[in-house]
This record gives C-alpha cells, structure tokens and sequence, in this order.
C-alpha cells in the first residue's frame, strides 16, 4: 500500500512538474521578462560604454536558468547587429531629434519607433533590434545626465510587448523561443535576417525622425 502510495504522489508531483513546463506563460510573466531582459541589455550597455550604473542589479545572462539563456542571446545577436550597422544604434536620441531630458519626448519616441519596426510583422530580428534601440537611447539618457530614463524606457518596452507582443510570444511559447536563431553554429546562420533587421530599422529610425518633425 505505502509502495502503490508513494507512486501515486510521484505521479501527480510529475503531472505538476509538466504542467508547469507544458503551460503558455501569462501575459504578466512575458511582460515582467521582458522588463528584465530589457534591463539587463541596457546594463551590458552602460558597461560597454563605460558608463556603468548605480547599484547594478546581477545580470541575467550570468545567472544561468531560462532567462539567463535568453538574455546571453539576446546580448550576442545585438552585438551582430550593432556591428552589421553601427551607425543606426548610436546617438539615436540625436537620429530622432528629441531631448533626453524630457520624459515625454522619450517615451512617445520609443513607442514610435517600436510601432514602425512591427508595422509590417514580427521576427526576433525585430525584437533584437527594439532591444538594441532600447541600449542605444538608453546610453543617450544616461551619457547626457538623465539616468531616471533607464527606467522609462524599461517601463516602455514592457508596455509594447503587453499591447503587441504578448500573443505573438504566447504563440511561440515565450522567450526561450529565440534560441531557435542559434541552434546553428554556422555564423552565416544568422546573417540574412540580421542585415534584413539592421537595415529596417534603419529605415523606420529615419522615417520616425520625419514623422516627430511633422507632428511637432
């Protein structure tokens, strides 16, 4: 009896265990990772700029588990991309003609440019551009004294992924979808749909810059 007992609570500890693999990830949750991946990509981009950050939280991508996979992705393709098109992921805040120091002009400008990368689809070439941009107009925010961005920004990017993202992630099943683009170790793997997404978004950061202009 203890014996057909103890195979019992085995069973359904595992049926548990799977349910918890097997489950579609809340919206809640793919914001929240979001958020936090969109941290850590900033942060490893205060460093490389030499920048840093007060009281750096520890990074994701040395943290290990899922989310730590992701954001060690996420940081080697943005690296690929900024070195595809390094022009596009640097002083961004001056390609958008807006001030760092305005809160307002921040956010309406991440969220312009955000709509105009997902206007015709989304890729993980995309996200990783979104994040890239993020990195970029963050290094602005902070390099000309306004550190308090970093969080708008991060606010920002988690309010895009709840209006246009979530459903898209849910049908891929989250964020650890993306190691799909590096389940190959040929670097050519990934070329196409980098220089495919570095010089879209240089298209939308210019098309942003006349749209701003025109609304002003």
């Amino acid at each position: 009896m203890k014996d057909m007992e103890m195979l019992r609570r085995s069973s359904v500890f595992a049926a548990e265990v799977m349910d918890v693999f097997d489950r579609t990830p809340t919206d809640k949750e793919l914001v929240a990772q979001a958020k936090a991946l969109c941290k850590d990509y900033i942060h490893s981009r205060l460093n490389r700029a030499g920048i840093g950050w007060s009281k750096p939280e520890q990074c994701l991508s040395a943290s290990g588990g899922m989310l730590g996979e992701v954001s060690s992705i996420l940081l080697w393709l943005g690296d690929e991309l900024e070195y595809l098109r390094p022009t596009v992921y640097r002083n961004v805040a001056r390609q958008l003609n807006i001030t760092v120091a305005s809160e307002t002009m921040v956010s309406d400008a991440f969220m312009a440019v955000a709509e105009e990368i997902f206007t015709t689809g989304k890729t993980w070439g995309k996200v990783v551009s979104l994040y890239a941009v993020a990195g970029a107009l963050a290094v602005d925010c902070v390099r000309h004294g306004h550190p308090a961005m970093v969080g708008i920004i991060v606010d920002c990017f988690g309010d895009f992924v709840r209006k246009r993202l979530c459903t898209w992630l849910k049908m891929r099943g989250g964020w650890a979808d993306i190691s799909k683009c590096v389940v190959n170790s040929d670097p050519r793997f990934c070329s196409h749909w980098l220089v495919s997404a570095a010089c879209t978004c240089g298209h939308y950061l210019k098309a942003v810059v006349f749209y701003l202009l025109r609304e002003r």
